[in-house]
């Protein structure tokens, strides 16, 4: 199994409402969708996911196709850096341990 973790840090506080649109869309994805359980908690300008995936091949599907996409096509025009991070794992994880492993994982700026 597999746990993938995401920051999203906001260019500027007006992008919340754009970020709130797209995180609709894929939550409903998510929905019809191989996930096996997903979270999310963010206030501000950093909001984080993370989701469980029974296979890389599901979550390369779920992440390749849909809302995700789309939302991965336009986060340049909203997220001023982002992290991601997909490890073995057999289950969700509590937030501060979450946090801690992006805090050693690479940035991606825009």
């Amino acid at each position: 199994m597999y746990v993938t973790i995401t920051k999203l840090k906001l260019k500027t506080p007006f992008h919340f409402f754009s970020l709130s649109l797209h995180a609709l869309k894929v939550k409903k994805q998510l929905k019809n969708s191989p996930c096996v359980r997903a979270k999310f908690t963010g206030m501000g300008m950093t909001h984080y996911t993370m989701s469980l995936w029974r296979t890389k091949e599901d979550l390369e599907a779920f992440s390749k196709s849909g809302a995700h996409l789309n939302s991965m096509v336009n986060a340049k025009k909203i997220a001023g850096e982002i992290q991601v991070l997909t490890i073995d794992s057999m289950n969700l994880m509590p937030w501060n341990e979450a946090k801690s492993l992006l805090a050693r994982s690479r940035v991606i700026k825009y």
